[in-house]
């Protein structure tokens, strides 16, 4: 335990960050370490083990309020055991360890005698909790992308048994209270510690602190009210998303706790390059060869958008490299009416097979041309002239 990171740390996030703050936080460290994104790396493979760990705490109010107070020991009964030597408390010096399992069983143990001790904060087996977010990254095209597409997802995920309906209980029977705990989930126990005798609050063995016992478990789910499965969702990606956008889908995750609500799915886009255009944002981007006839002459060219094919008419003496605007050729903006622009960029072809005829008339071009035909070797030749005077 003790090469344990700070959960705030692996999350890139100072202490005292807000909820909204924690989750965009994972968002991004789970899209970066994702097993589907780093296929083979097991050290990918573990930060991202370590980053769903930081986040099931930090995303919990109760644990977090342990964890900034106390450190793992609020949230991990077994963190430090053994570093004070057995059933001691390591001389005090490294804070209770050894023999206990962390400041909430050293809680419940005075619980009898400082009235309650953690079961009023701890997380209640019995108590309706949040379903297990789900994460699925897709892969799409450009033009996906770009207009928008719908796709279907297949996930492997726990869903509410049908046989049972979720209740964990085989068809035609029911839960029963616990007659140990009497349906609380919780019962008091006398403990022997080195201050002497005290009473001590821990769930019940009996119904592992539900509260609800099941004589005849649902023999599809063997009592656990949920199965794994693979499941095929359908995904309505709209038009703009762009790589590592994410979608979610509420109440598509896993299905909750004690009536509680399901988790949600967030789908993590990859966009795959277009053969063409290059993407900024809305705006697209696209070389074209052109000839020296057309640069020189003008022309009018044929420009590839992503919806068809539009005429473009280049000015004589056009120069490479120049750069052209088609306004609304580019992407539509996401969740927005407004679109992208196409920006051309034309490029200089020199032929490189010519024949006899055609090396003769570029030689007789190139001699009735002089300097004064060209802007830039005009200039190009004045400064050289005054270099040299």
């Amino acid at each position: 335990m003790a090469d344990k990171r700070d959960y705030y740390e692996v999350l890139g996030i100072q202490k005292g960050a807000s909820e909204a703050e924690i989750k965009s936080a994972f968002r991004k460290m789970a899209m970066k370490y994702h097993p589907d994104r780093n296929p083979g790396d097991k050290e990918a493979e573990e930060k991202f083990k370590e980053v769903n760990e930081a986040y099931s705490i930090l995303s919990d109010a109760d644990k977090k309020s342990r964890y900034d107070q106390y450190g793992f020991a609020g949230v991990d009964p077994n963190y430090g055991a053994g570093a004070g030597g057995a059933g001691g408390f390591g001389g005090f010096g490294g804070g209770f360890s050894g023999g206990f399992g962390g400041f909430e069983d050293i809680f419940d143990m005075f619980g009898g005698v400082f009235g309650g001790g953690s079961g009023s904060t701890r997380s209640r087996a019995n108590t309706p909790r949040k379903g297990k977010d789900l994460q699925k990254g897709v892969s799409i095209t450009f033009e996906e992308a770009a207009f928008g597409c719908k796709k279907n997802i297949d996930i492997q995920m726990y869903v509410s048994c049908k046989a049972c309906n979720g209740s964990g209980a085989k068809a035609g029977t029911n839960k029963r209270t616990c007659s140990k705990c009497n349906g609380v989930g919780r019962i008091s126990q006398m403990s022997r510690t080195p201050f002497g005798q005290f009473q001590q609050t821990i769930d019940c063995p009996d119904c592992n602190g539900t509260g609800q016992v099941i004589d005849t478990p649902c023999p599809d789910c063997k009592g656990q009210g949920r199965i794994r499965k693979a499941v095929t969702i359908s995904v309505d990606i709209p038009a703009g998303v762009d790589n590592d956008s994410v979608i979610p889908i509420r109440g598509q995750g896993e299905p909750g706790y004690n009536g509680g609500a399901n988790g949600d799915l967030y789908i993590v886009l990859s966009v795959k390059p277009h053969k063409l255009f290059e993407r900024d944002g809305a705006d697209l981007y696209l070389n074209i060869p052109i000839s020296f006839d057309q640069a020189a002459l003008g022309a009018e060219i044929i420009v590839p958008t992503l919806k068809d094919k539009v005429k473009y008419k280049i000015p004589a003496g056009t120069q490479p490299g120049s750069k052209f605007r088609l306004k609304g050729q580019g992407i539509k903006y996401l969740r927005r009416e407004a679109v992208g622009d196409l920006y051309v960029t034309v490029t200089l072809e020199v032929p490189t097979k010519l024949n006899a005829k055609q090396k003769k008339l570029i030689e007789e071009l190139g001699n009735e041309m002089d300097a004064s035909c060209y802007q830039k070797k005009s200039t190009f030749a004045e400064k050289l002239k005054e270099m040299f005077m």
